[in-house]
């Protein structure tokens, strides 16, 4: 039975459809409520942004006009048992809401710790379109979920889950998973700022701080980190190999170098740029006669290794789907199981004693992916921990920031919630 017709009989049986509190209402918040009007059985009923206006704006892109705004609980969560569609500012007041599923679109670590932590201790589901919170804190988060009868989950429509889904399929039919990976669109520059991509966002709709956090790279980082963490894969070197690849090459470049290919060892997340984007990937091998016999029959490839490819991945308007698993499954879409990946902050230019580090997509710093073990090693800042740090000493660019270099807010959400995952995973 389709996602659909399960969330119309939960409708039927509970007089009410999944009732969906959403944090953001940007390009992503935006996509994600629109698609969510359309599916039976699911509803956004609550909207949280900085600009509430968003929120309206958003509802009404979804054909709804029965919006109630204000700050009183009672008077809120009144609405929202009516059916009538509901608008705050703080996202934290969605807590006290009667949702079942919270989902994060801010795509700020701070926020999606935030929402995530208090909503999982008011008994709601957690769906992250902030893999930036993930690849901070998920750990904790999903083990906090665990313990207490709740599912967190990255969403569907992201490339980690979209590619953490090939992964388990290949696993699934008895294959070695090689590499798994996504494609990059635009070329590597880690200087990129807002300004300097200003134009190219102009012509795009895009917010400028989103754009250049896909152009200097660290989105894909962060993409990469989730995926290595969810699917218990290693990280190869650090920010990986990324070469220019095509989909017919995939299998020939992200094999062992033993073997011709550019990769340490098997076992790893990777990326590339070119044609591949905007799918995802994974690198299977198989040595066996009878499945080297049948895969060139079914014109998979000469083998051992082989290339198992998915041309997209949906963003917003895939991301309902993980709402469904969360509600109906009760497992998530992808959630980390081990912390094999961080994303290290990078001066992206010469720092000055006494400035603020400004975050992703911004002007000061971006994200590389290395392994864990390394980051402990040398001490490194996770990105997600990064804005709003105070610069305590000269930093010349290209720099990997360490606690010698910047001073972070301690007293932030993500800040605490990062020494409790330290402490789980005994760092």
């Amino acid at each position: 039975m389709s996602y659909v017709d399960r969330l119309l009989t939960r409708e039927r049986e509970l007089g009410r459809p999944v009732r969906v509190g959403l944090v953001g209402a940007g390009q992503m918040g935006l996509g994600f409520v629109v698609q969510a009007s359309r599916i039976g059985g699911m509803e956004v009923a609550a909207i949280a942004d900085i600009a509430p206006e968003r929120g309206v704006r958003a509802f009404a892109q979804a054909g709804r006009d029965d919006v109630v705004t204000g700050a009183d609980p009672a008077a809120l969560s009144a609405a929202v048992d009516a059916g009538r569609a509901v608008v705050v500012e703080d996202a934290t007041a969605l807590t006290r809401l009667p949702l079942d599923v919270l989902v994060d679109a801010s795509g700020v670590p701070e926020v999606g710790a935030r929402v995530a932590f208090h909503g999982l201790l008011a008994g709601k589901d957690i769906a992250m379109l902030n893999v930036e919170c993930d690849v901070t804190v998920g750990l904790l988060l999903a083990t906090l979920a665990t313990r207490l009868g709740r599912v967190y989950t990255v969403c569907r429509g992201d490339e980690p889950v979209e590619c953490k889904a090939l992964v388990d399929y290949v696993r699934d039919i008895g294959f070695e998973v090689v590499c798994a990976g996504k494609g990059k669109n635009n070329p590597l520059d880690p200087a990129a700022t807002p300004a300097s991509v200003a134009e190219a966002a102009e012509a795009k709709g895009m917010n400028p701080h989103m754009l250049a956090s896909f152009v200097d790279g660290s989105k894909t980082m962060i993409e990469m980190a989730a995926l290595a963490n969810g699917a218990n894969l290693k990280v190869p070197s650090r920010g990986m190999s990324g070469p220019h690849c095509t989909v017919e090459a995939l299998a020939e470049t992200f094999r062992p170098a033993a073997d011709g290919g550019v990769l340490p060892e098997a076992g790893v997340v990777d990326y590339c740029t070119g044609p591949v984007a905007p799918g995802v990937f994974v690198i299977g091998r198989s040595d066996h006669p009878v499945v080297v016999t049948e895969m060139a029959y079914l014109s998979a490839g000469k083998g051992p290794y082989y290339a198992f490819y998915r041309p997209y991945h949906l963003a917003s308007i895939e991301a309902p789907l993980s709402v469904a698993e969360a509600v109906l499954d009760r497992t998530p879409s992808l959630a980390p199981t081990a912390w094999n990946a961080e994303v290290i902050s990078v001066a992206k230019r010469d720092l000055v004693t006494g400035e603020l580090v400004d975050g992703i997509g911004g002007d000061t710093v971006y994200g590389v992916t290395d392994s864990a073990e390394n980051a402990k090693a040398g001490g490194h800042i996770p990105l997600g921990l990064v804005s709003g740090a105070r610069v305590v000493r000269d930093v010349p660019a290209g720099t990997a920031l360490t606690a010698s270099d910047v001073a972070i807010d301690e007293t932030t959400t993500i800040a605490t919630l990062r020494r409790l995952q330290d402490s789980l995973v005994g760092v």
